[in-house]
């Protein structure tokens, strides 16, 4: 069995995925609306609109013949709370770089020995 985050990430690793998710984050639209930037099939869409419906990133709504995707923030959340153990991680890496560029570029005081 593969974990929801693993199955998130996946669905993200596509770069039509990402863009679909861009185009939601505006709100809710169609499958149609959602394919017209792109230079493929219906069919192809709605296989990449069922990876990510699977990863629990959109819903499907049901409007009269309408059937309006919608962004669920619930996996993204969940991928920030991951990948926030490691921001802590690199912004200690770079505050540390911080300091060290610091003292590598202040010129030595008169007076000092070096």
């Amino acid at each position: 069995m593969t974990d929801s985050l693993s199955v998130t990430l996946a669905a993200l690793a596509d770069p039509t995925r990402r863009a679909i998710l861009a185009r939601l984050s505006k709100g809710e639209a169609t499958v149609n609306e959602l394919a017209e930037p792109f230079d493929m099939s219906l069919p192809s869409i709605s296989r990449h609109l069922k990876v990510l419906e699977g990863a629990g990133l959109i819903t499907r709504g049901r409007q009269a013949q309408w059937r309006p995707c919608k962004l669920e923030l619930a996996p993204l959340k969940q991928v920030d709370g991951w990948l926030g153990k490691y921001r802590k991680f690199w912004s200690g890496s770079f505050d540390r770089m911080d300091v060290l560029l610091a003292e590598l570029t202040t010129p030595p005081k008169k007076g000092r020995k070096q």
